[in-house]
């Protein structure tokens, strides 16, 4: 991992998390494998465009084949070389070998929601497993991604946090989950019928300002028009962050309406302390600071994530202190989004009574703060982030081997 308190340059010294924590009163929370971190395959979404055209020149390729290879990939959301009809079909194969390695492969999925809900545990190159998760409404499409192999924040509360961080994903390992999803919506395999993708979340696995330049890759190239990119409104993509500050004041400084999702979840920081370790480095009122300004700097509301915990930060002494430190900018600037908790197994944090959520609510609109109760999906399937692949992993454990693990999944 790279040092950012001993000045090291990489992307964890860019984004301003601790990167295993030689100093400061936070360290990531490192998984048993974090040191295996071989980089994934180069992809045609990792090239900048001038590497795309100097590939496609050492395979004696014109120009424009790169352009039609981007219009496969973005457009037509296909890396299957039998598709690429408009190259000569002696090229097809070895194109897509040096341009769309295999990079994600899906291990299980979970359905739930009467097929709107899909939850897919993705294997990575190096058999690293990653969770993203489809959400079908009536009036739009959700996919939220992962962008980290684990986590390194250590939320006690949180399926993920309990699997600590292995290594940053590629800028092309996080845009497959975005190409497949949209591929599954266009050709009806999602209940509904066919549609489109229209919503990107980074809420899944990892903390994205943990890996800043691939995210922020990832992220223009999503909100790109095809063929350049997929399409998807940059005002519909949500980075969600634990309260990195400056991976927060960076994305300010981005010129781009995408919308922040704080994971605040404690409103003292006694409180968070406890259920956010990161607090420690970047305490709630630098947190909130960030956030005010990435507000001022967007003029996109901030939503701020609270988990509710049943007897932990869910009383009505926390909806009131929270409900002050927002109304303390005095802006409209924010949509708060109490989360009922889906638990851990066999975890001591659980989802609060329903009267506790609903008395959560009523004072923060009381003050003056807008805030929805989230909807929770997936609960019936290890619907939590990490869930899924704490599970498997935990099987595996028990087991002492690595069996085929989408057969594993499906009882």
């Amino acid at each position: 991992m790279t040092d950012a308190v001993h000045g090291v340059e990489g992307e964890q010294a860019e984004s301003g998390v601790t990167p295993g924590g030689h100093s400061g009163a936070f360290r990531d929370v490192l998984s048993k494998d974090h040191a295996r971190r071989g980089k994934a395959p180069l992809h045609f979404a990792d090239m900048t465009p001038q590497m795309r055209e100097d590939a496609a020149s050492r395979m004696k390729l014109p120009r424009f084949r790169v352009k039609q290879l981007a219009n496969h990939y973005f457009n037509h959301l296909s890396t299957d070389p039998e598709s690429f009809t408009d190259l000569p079909a002696a090229l097809r194969q070895q194109v897509s070998d040096t341009f769309f390695p295999p990079l994600i492969h899906a291990l299980a999925v979970q359905k739930a929601d009467e097929g709107t809900t899909i939850k897919t545990l993705w294997e990575l190159f190096d058999g690293a497993q990653i969770e993203s998760v489809l959400m079908r409404y009536p009036r739009r499409t959700t996919l939220c991604i992962s962008s980290q192999v684990g986590c390194g924040m250590g939320c006690p509360f949180c399926a993920t946090g309990q699997l600590g961080l292995t290594r940053n994903m590629s800028t092309g390992e996080i845009l497959e989950q975005v190409r497949t999803a949209a591929a599954s919506m266009r050709s009806g395999e999602v209940a509904g019928g066919p549609g489109r993708l229209s919503n990107v979340v980074f809420m899944g696995m990892g903390e994205p300002m943990g890996n800043y330049k691939a995210v922020m890759q990832a992220v223009r190239q999503i909100c790109t028009l095809a063929p350049e990119g997929f399409g998807i409104s940059a005002r519909n993509i949500t980075i969600s962050t634990v309260g990195v500050v400056p991976g927060i004041k960076k994305l300010a400084n981005e010129g781009l309406p995408i919308r922040l999702a704080l994971s605040l979840h404690a409103p003292t920081d006694e409180l968070r302390d406890e259920l956010v370790p990161m607090n420690r480095r970047f305490n709630t009122t630098a947190v909130l600071d960030a956030a005010h300004d990435y507000y001022l700097a967007s003029r996109r509301r901030v939503s701020i994530e609270y988990a509710l915990m049943r007897g932990i930060n869910d009383q009505e002494i926390h909806a009131r202190q929270l409900a002050k430190r927002l109304n303390h900018y005095g802006d409209d600037w924010v949509h708060v989004n109490p989360i009922p908790l889906n638990p851990i197994e066999g975890s001591k944090w659980t989802a609060s009574k329903p009267e506790d959520e609903q008395r959560f609510l009523e004072i923060l609109h009381r003050a003056g703060i807008a805030a929805t109760l989230r909807d929770t999906r997936g609960s019936d399937i290890d619907g939590a982030c990490g869930q899924l692949a704490a599970k498997v992993q935990s099987r595996h454990a028990d087991a002492g081997q690595t069996p085929a693990l989408a057969q594993a999944l499906r009882g």
